[in-house]
This record gives structure tokens, C-alpha cells and sequence, in this order.
């Protein structure tokens, strides 16, 4: 049977998306089965301050950080990914031969949500709980729409945001959307791409990768530093979900989903076999 491969690229500056593309494009042309998942982090950014709208991030007790997305930084999402990132990626892919086709979440209802209500934050040092934040947990991935477009010898290039059960979107992690896409697919493999080359042991110090890194079957990960903690979490539910295997990998080097595939990064397994009841979810 085709392999399928799920790869996610990271949208800071340290992912060479070129190179990333071009990898895509070369496994694809072997006849792989690739989906792209991307989010965007620096056009994000970039657009945000171009037009006055202040980012600020929410860190949740245990310390794992996360954007806020009040509706004016919602659509500064929707326009960077939507607008920037993903014409970006399409187009380099493109170039390559490859038949690439972005959709956001919204489209088709790719991606399904539950509206997370309230958020438990740290606000000033003190617990606090935050309602304006539109962010949503993937429920559902219409693997229909996505199977369709990979037989149909096409290339789904995937970003949040998602579609919530009122009809209307919400922001969603681009890691935990590429798990649950990942997971949806039954993939052989999802491939984390990043500013890193895997899990640090310290994250200041590049000879402490780890070959592999065991996570809880809930509960929070063992390695936070360095926004890890969300992509550990992302793994753990892919892997939960009944994707193969999950690598967390260095998105600028030179090949580098093939050098990822090839043990080039760090192997997150489960700690536990036993069947987990539901991912921890960082808040309610």
C-alpha cells in the first residue's frame, strides 16, 4: 500500500519553506501520498503589526504558551494564512510539477471544532480565566475531501482555521491540526517540521537532541522549552489517533522531510500502550 505522509510546516523564519517544498515535491513525484499542513507564525507577525493589532500569547498554568485570538487577531490569522502562507507554499510546489491545492479548514468543513469558552491563563502572575479568545479542538477531518484530492493525484496543502459547531471559524494549533489530520488518515507518518533539530534535552544547547522522546499518555509533556510543549502534545494525539509514527525535525535543513524520514530528528512514542480515554487538552 502508498505510504501516506503528513508533513507540517512551521511558519518561522528558521523553516526553509523552498526546501521544504521541494522535498514535498520530489517524495510526491515517487509516488507518495503527502498532505502539507502549515501554520504561519512570522506572517502572522508581520501582518499583525502592519496593521495595529497587538499579539500577545496566553500561558496556560502548566506554562505552555499559545496565541490569543481575539476576533481582530482572528482575522489577521485568517488573512496571513490564507492570504500569505499558503499562495506561498502552493506556488512553490507548483513550480516543482506538483498539483497542490490549499484549503483552510473552512473549506468543504475540512476541519470541525469544539469553541473552547474560556481559556485558564496566568494573567500578572495570577490565575485567570480569558473568554475572548476564539479557539477551537478539532473534532472532526472530512478524510473524504482528502482522499479525493490525493487519488486524484493532488497535493492538499491544509491551515487552520477551522469551522466551530455555530458555523463560524476558530483558530486552531497548526501542529494539533496536522495531528488530527494525521490521525484522520490512519498516516504511515506525520513529520513536524521546526526551528530546532528535534527535542532538546536543554533548548539552548543543539548536541542535547534526543533520539527519541516518551510522553505520558496524558497529562503535561516532559519537554516545554522552545514552544515543544504544543508539538509534543500534537504527537501524542496523532499517535493516539492511529497515526504510525511522529518525527520532530529540523525544517531547514537541506532535504528535510526525506532527512527526518531517514532518523534525522526525534521519535515521539507514547509511554503507555493502554488505550487513553482522551488527549489531555492544555485548557478547557
Amino acid at each position: 500500500m502508498t505510504e501516506t505522509i503528513v508533513v507540517k510546516c512551521g511558519g518561522n523564519a528558521a523553516v526553509n519553506a523552498e526546501a521544504v517544498c521541494s522535498d514535498v515535491a520530489r517524495l510526491s513525484g515517487r509516488g507518495r501520498r503527502v498532505v502539507l499542513v502549515h501554520g504561519g507564525s512570522a506572517d502572522i507577525e508581520r501582518l499583525a503589526s502592519r496593521l495595529g493589532v497587538e499579539s500577545r500569547r496566553l500561558t496556560a498554568p502548566d506554562g505552555i504558551s499559545t496565541r490569543h485570538t481575539d476576533s481582530s487577531m482572528l482575522e489577521v490569522v485568517q488573512l496571513a494564512l490564507a492570504g500569505l502562507a499558503k499562495p506561498r507554499l502552493v506556488a512553490l510546489l507548483n513550480r516543482r510539477g506538483t498539483r497542490a491545492v490549499g484549503l483552510t479548514g473552512l473549506d468543504g468543513g475540512l476541519l470541525r471544532a469544539r469553541r473552547k469558552s474560556a481559556l485558564r491563563a496566568i494573567v500578572a502572575g495570577r490565575p485567570t480565566i480569558v473568554r475572548d479568545n476564539h479557539t477551537g479542538k478539532i473534532t472532526s477531518v472530512d478524510t473524504e475531501l482528502v482522499e479525493g484530492l490525493l487519488d486524484g493525484g493532488c497535493l492538499p496543502v491544509i491551515s487552520p482555521p477551522a469551522l466551530a459547531e455555530d458555523g463560524r471559524p476558530v483558530n486552531t494549533d497548526a501542529d494539533r491540526a496536522a495531528a488530527a489530520v494525521a490521525g484522520a488518515l490512519k498516516a504511515d507518518v506525520l513529520v513536524l517540521l521546526t526551528g530546532a533539530p528535534g527535542v532538546l534535552a536543554d533548548p539552548a544547547d543543539d548536541s542535547s537532541l534526543l533520539d527519541v522522546c516518551e510522553v505520558p499518555v496524558n497529562g503535561p509533556p516532559p519537554h516545554r522549552g522552545g514552544g515543544m510543549g504544543l508539538k509534543l502534545i500534537a504527537a501524542r494525539e496523532a499517535l493516539q489517533q492511529g497515526c504510525d509514527r511522529v518525527v520532530i525535525a529540523d525544517g531547514g535543513a537541506a532535504s528535510p522531510v526525506t532527512a527526518a524520514l531517514a532518523g534525522r530528528g526525534t521519535d515521539v512514542v507514547v509511554a503507555s500502550s493502554r488505550a487513553a480515554s482522551g488527549a489531555w487538552e492544555m485548557a478547557g
